[in-house]
């Protein structure tokens, strides 16, 4: 299905969204995807859920959150229980992205479960990487990775309303000085600072300009298109390593001696290390 979805898919305009604890991601998604709407875009927002650590379930949580967007006919929101993924990053995010495309969908919002592992695999499935973002939290330079900091296309101080507006006008002087110190981006792009408001829908506007501006500015000098070649390349390699542990964890004589393993290592019995080596060799030399 996936294969005969590609030749439909990749009309849109592919979004990641991480930021800080409290920055106020499902909020800003809720008031981005309602703007987006209004000006004719149909919508998709996957987001990967905080899942059970007992049933591997979602919460839903995201759902519950996004009220107006949730039941928008022009709007699909898929949260997925983050469990036994990389970094909080759902295994079929990739497909899922195809799926939407081919069904018609031309913005796509990717939400992060938080600042982690999770973001560089995000950045790897996108055309634009948005952090948001929160002032007056303390040193938020130490707050968050630069290595994510430096992923950024633009950076969103969320919540900037009421009393809290001056603080995220410094927080965007600050967050802007320290983007120049960073080596320029791959993509010829200069990354922004802005601030913006959920509550009472300011700086979604200029948000989205700086996302068109983007998608401009990268189709014109090629990086765009090149991009999205490299993620190709990504995704094969992501098939391979999907196919890979399914068929080791899937074969009979791995599932029979895993829990012999299992003991031996919790007797200590046998190292770690060559009990990896022990199923590996197992599992060759029935593929042989």
């Amino acid at each position: 299905m996936i294969e005969r979805c590609l030749q439909h898919a990749g009309n849109s305009v592919r979004i990641g969204i991480t930021g800080v604890p409290g920055a106020g991601k499902s909020s800003f998604i809720e008031s981005f995807g309602m703007y987006l709407i209004g000006n004719g875009h149909k919508l998709a927002v996957l987001a990967v859920d905080p899942s059970s650590g007992q049933s591997k379930g979602s919460i839903l949580g995201d759902k519950t959150r996004m009220d107006k967007l949730s039941t928008h006919p022009e709007a699909f929101i898929r949260p997925s229980p983050a469990a036994g993924t990389l970094g909080g990053v759902a295994r079929k995010t990739r497909e899922t992205i195809i799926l939407c495309e081919a069904a018609g969908f031309n913005t796509i919002l990717v939400e992060t479960v938080g600042v982690g592992q999770s973001e560089t695999a995000v950045h790897s499935m996108v055309d634009f990487f948005l952090l948001l973002m929160l002032a007056g939290a303390g040193d938020e330079i130490q707050g968050i990775k630069r290595g994510i900091m430096e992923m950024a296309d633009a950076i969103a101080i969320t919540k900037a309303d009421g009393t809290n507006k001056p603080a995220a006008e410094n927080a965007k002087v600050l967050f802007q000085n320290t983007l120049h110190l960073f080596r320029p981006l791959p993509s010829g792009w200069k990354p922004e600072v802005l601030t913006c408001s959920a509550r009472e829908n300011t700086g979604i506007t200029e948000l989205w300009e700086k996302v068109r501006d983007y998608v401009l500015v990268t189709k014109d000098n090629g990086y765009f298109n090149e991009r999205r070649k490299q993620q190709d390349v990504i995704r094969m390699y992501d098939t391979i390593m999907e196919y890979l542990s399914n068929s080791f964890y899937g074969n009979k004589d791995v599932k029979l001696l895993r829990p012999v393993l299992e003991k031996q290592l919790a007797e200590g019995r046998i190292t770690s290390y060559k009990a990896a080596v022990r199923l590996i060799d197992k599992y060759l030399s029935r593929s042989k």
